[in-house]
């Protein structure tokens, strides 16, 4: 940021919901002092970026405004597959002019965009062992035109950027805050769950350590509710909210009914391959907690213009050969129980099992990098599906809840709707995250 801040309101934008956070400090202290949730204008924003700055700009300025948020200035997340690149890296220890040029040359190998005008970013991170040879570095390379859309719309809504950012570091924000205590020196996985995507991002101590995005979302199980059971998207996305669950008798069914510690019984599956093409280009960030933004002009993105390595659909699963040869039963019995729940979860069965499947890759591959995981976080729209933390708890043998952005951070609204914050608090933790950039040097 130019200068220090007090005050800043933080901004979520999803292809489905926006999502603000305004926070002030009081001393040290972050105070929540307005939240808001309004729906994404239709068709502007998808799975890849925004491409609607105008739209979104005024959604954003009208939900602002009646909030009750006041301050001008904002912290933006950028994300999409078209939008912004982000790896973790593990490079010598070297003085940052032989990093600065080392980091040049891994930026450059690693754009996966068709557009060659980039901006860029890495922030490198002692380890915990003083006798370790190596560091540990994020980078974050994002299309420029991405960035002018983010500026545009912000300038639509009649704010200023202060800083742009990406969701892991928002979200390890939000994990220092609120789980510092009960998150001390465990390693989390942390699960996302939006309408189009899901995050999956491990950290301890509210560091990165691993960010992974995968096009799997909420839309997916709606459409196979739909689908399974004829009904329309409408009227499926409806049966998701008010009925749809997990049965307990399917928890540790799923991948043939390994117990804890199961996700260690499949071959080993990397899902990051060095190769830029292929690679999920919609992995994580830009800017470390507390870094100084690069200054941008407003733009508008090429909607024409093709990227590399981004896919619409998911990305092709590994040969029958890795998968496991046990029979993967879908579904569970009828009598087993409320019949509803049990029809409803026969539906989207496949989805969750697909789902699952990622999430465990994800800890593999983890775990074969000499990690291990010792807790699962469910955030966002998915995560208030009914029994899904604990059929994760039981299926991959990791204890698993749902996380709250709101725990242990002192929340002052003089708007704020109570009713709609508890419906949707698990949608919010990267724009309070993204706001709570004023609270880290």
């Amino acid at each position: 940021m130019a200068k220090k801040l007090n005050s800043v309101l933080g901004v979520d934008i999803g292809s489905q919901k926006i999502k603000i956070a305004e926070v002030r400090l009081q001393g040290r202290e972050p105070t929540i002092t307005a939240l808001g949730i309004a729906d994404t204008p239709e068709g502007a924003v998808d799975h890849t970026g925004v491409y609607n700055s105008d739209a979104v700009g005024a959604v954003l300025k009208d939900l602002a405004a009646g909030s009750g948020a006041t301050v001008n200035q904002i912290v933006v997340s950028i994300a999409g597959q078209a939008s912004v690149l982000v790896r973790t890296l593990e490079v010598p220890k070297m003085n940052p002019a032989e990093l600065k040029e080392h980091m040049g040359w891994e930026i450059t190998r690693n754009i996966p965009f068709a557009e060659s005008t980039v901006e860029s970013d890495f922030k490198a991170f002692e380890s915990d062992d003083p006798a370790a040879q190596n560091l540990d570095v994020v980078m974050a390379i994002a299309p420029r035109s991405a960035i002018d859309t983010i500026v545009a719309l912000v300038k639509k809504a009649g704010k200023q950027t202060a800083a742009i950012d990406v969701e892991p570091l928002s979200i390890a924000r939000s994990l220092r805050t609120s789980y510092a205590q009960d998150l001390a020196g465990l390693t989390a996985c942390v699960v996302d769950i939006g309408h189009k995507t899901t995050s999956i991002n491990i950290y301890k101590d509210g560091r990165l350590l691993l960010p992974r995005t995968v096009p799997l979302g909420g839309e997916m199980i709606t459409r196979a509710i739909a689908d399974g059971l004829g009904l329309s998207i409408e009227e499926a996305e409806q049966l998701k909210r008010t009925k749809a669950g997990i049965p307990e008798s399917a928890a540790g069914s799923i991948f043939g009914g390994f117990g804890g510690g199961s996700t260690q019984q499949f071959q080993s599956y990397n899902p990051f391959a060095d190769d830029p093409a292929m690679m999920n280009p919609s992995l994580t960030p830009m800017g470390m907690p507390g870094d100084q933004p690069t200054p941008y002009s407003a733009g508008e993105p090429r909607e024409d213009q093709p990227v590399a390595g981004a896919y619409d659909e998911p990305p092709a699963q590994p040969a029958p050969e890795e998968l496991p040869t046990t029979p993967v039963p879908v579904g569970v019995p009828a009598e087993a129980d409320d019949p509803e729940t049990v029809r409803i979860y026969n539906a989207m069965a496949s989805v969750i099992e697909e789902f699952v499947a990622e999430v465990r890759r994800s800890i593999d591959y983890f775990r074969s990098k000499g990690g291990d995981v010792d807790r699962i976080e469910l955030m966002g729209g998915g995560a208030k599906l009914r029994g899904l933390d604990a059929f994760l708890s039981k299926t991959l043998g990791i204890p698993t809840e749902v996380y709250d952005p709101l725990r242990n951070i002192q929340v002052s609204a003089k708007k704020l709707d109570q009713e709609i914050v508890d419906q949707n608090r698990q949608d919010l933790a990267v724009a309070i995250g993204n706001a709570l950039h004023i609270a880290f040097d």
